[in-house]
C-alpha cells in the first residue's frame, strides 16, 4: 500500500501556501508520522524555508543524480530513466527532497509527450515521463518508509502542475479572502475535472496497449485528484483594505468552493467557520514568521533563546494547538491514524 499524497494547490498565488506545508510537515513529523516534503515549484521556496542557503547552492552547483526532484526526472529527457532520489533529513521522521529552478526546463519534455500518451504505439516513454514525479515520490516513500507524501507546487495550470496532480491522492486548497482566490477557484475546479478525466483516458489507453505486457510491474498513479477542502487566510489589512471589504469575499468561499469545487448548488449560507468544508483559518502570526525563517524552525519550536519571549511565547503555543488540530483534521480525512 502506498502513502497518500497531499498535494497543496491554487494557481493563484500569495495564499500561504509554502508556510502552511511548511508548518504542518513538522507537525506531523512531531505526532510520530514519517514525512516525504516534495518541492516541485520551480522557484524552490519551500526548500529555502527548510535549509539554509549555503546547502542549497552546494546542491544545485553539483547537481548530483538524485539531489533534487530535477536530477532525479532530468535522465528522461535523454537517454536514461530516473535516478533514485537523494532526500535530506531535516530531522526525526521529517525528510525532504529538495526543489530546483531548473525544473522549468521540464515542463517542454511533459508537454510534448502527453499528446503522444494517446497513441496506438511507443506509449511506454510518454507513459513514464508523464508518471514521472509518481515514481520519484514512490521510490522516496519506499526508501524511507514514509506515512504521508506533501507536495508543494507553483500557482500555475502547467504541464509541471497537471503531472503532479496525476499523482496526488488528495488535494487541499488556500485561499485569500479576494476577488482574485475565487477567480482561482473558477479556473481551478474545471482543470481538475479536465485533468483527471484526460488521466483515465490514458491509463485505459495504456492497459489496452501491446506494450502493456512488456512491462508487467510498471505501476501508475490513479490520479484521484480528491479535494478534502479548503483553508482560509485570516484577515490582514491590505491596502487598508476595510473589514467590510474582507467579509464580502470570505462569505463567498463557501458556496463557490461546492460549485466550483465539488459540482455542489445547495445555495449554502454557511461561513467559513462553520463550514464543514473549511479546515482551518490560517492566522498570520506576524513577526513571528520573519523569527522562524531565521532560525529554521516552525513557529510552535520557537524559545526564549530564539527570542520568542512573553507575547510571541504565548503565540507559539497557540500556533502548536493550531496547527495540531489542522492536522489532525486533515488525517482524518485521508483516512490516516494519528
Amino acid at each position: 500500500m502506498t502513502p497518500p499524497v497531499l498535494t497543496f494547490f491554487n494557481n493563484k498565488g500569495g495564499v500561504g501556501k509554502t508556510s502552511l506545508i511548511y508548518h504542518l510537515a513538522w507537525m506531523f513529523a512531531s505526532l510520530r508520522k514519517r514525512v516525504v516534503i516534495f518541492d516541485i515549484d520551480p522557484q524552490a521556496n519551500l526548500t529555502a524555508a527548510f535549509l539554509p542557503e549555503e546547502k542549497i547552492e552546494e546542491i544545485w552547483d553539483v547537481q548530483a543524480k538524485g539531489s533534487t526532484i530535477y536530477q532525479c526526472v532530468k535522465p528522461l529527457t535523454g537517454v536514461g530513466d530516473i535516478a533514485e532520489p537523494v532526500m535530506q533529513n531535516i530531522a526525526a521522521d521529517l525528510y525532504l527532497l529538495p526543489g530546483d529552478v531548473g525544473l522549468s526546463g521540464y515542463e517542454d519534455a511533459l508537454s510534448n509527450e502527453w499528446p503522444q500518451s494517446m497513441g496506438d504505439n511507443n506509449l511506454y516513454r510518454p507513459i513514464r515521463i508523464l508518471s514521472s514525479f509518481w515514481q520519484v515520490m514512490q521510490m522516496a516513500a519506499s526508501k524511507v518508509q514514509a506515512d504521508i507524501i506533501l507536495v508543494d507546487i507553483g500557482p500555475n495550470l502547467g504541464a509541471i502542475n497537471r503531472s503532479v496532480l496525476i499523482a496526488t491522492d488528495f488535494v487541499v486548497i488556500p485561499l485569500g479572502a479576494d476577488l482574485f482566490s475565487l477567480q482561482g477557484l473558477r479556473n481551478l475546479g474545471p482543470t481538475l475535472k479536465s485533468w483527471k478525466s484526460a488521466w483515465q483516458k490514458r491509463m485505459l489507453n495504456w492497459s489496452e496497449s501491446s506494450e502493456q505486457k512488456n512491462h508487467p510491474e510498471f505501476r501508475l498513479p490513479q490520479g484521484k485528484m480528491q479535494p478534502i477542502g479548503y483553508l482560509c487566510q485570516q484577515y490582514g489589512v491590505r491596502l487598508e483594505r476595510p473589514v467590510k471589504a474582507y467579509d464580502k469575499w470570505v462569505n463567498r468561499i463557501p458556496n463557490a468552493y461546492r460549485e466550483l469545487i465539488l459540482d455542489k448548488k445547495d445555495n449554502a449560507t454557511v461561513k467559513p467557520e462553520n463550514d464543514p468544508y473549511c479546515l482551518a483559518t490560517i492566522k498570520h502570526y506576524r513577526s513571528l514568521i520573519p523569527l522562524a525563517q531565521e532560525h529554521h524552525k516552525p513557529i510552535f519550536n520557537l524559545t526564549a533563546a530564539d527570542g520568542a519571549i512573553g507575547s510571541h511565547a504565548q503565540a507559539a503555543q497557540e500556533a502548536k494547538k493550531d496547527f495540531r488540530a489542522l492536522a489532525e483534521k486533515i488525517a482524518g480525512q485521508i483516512g490516516m491514524a494519528l
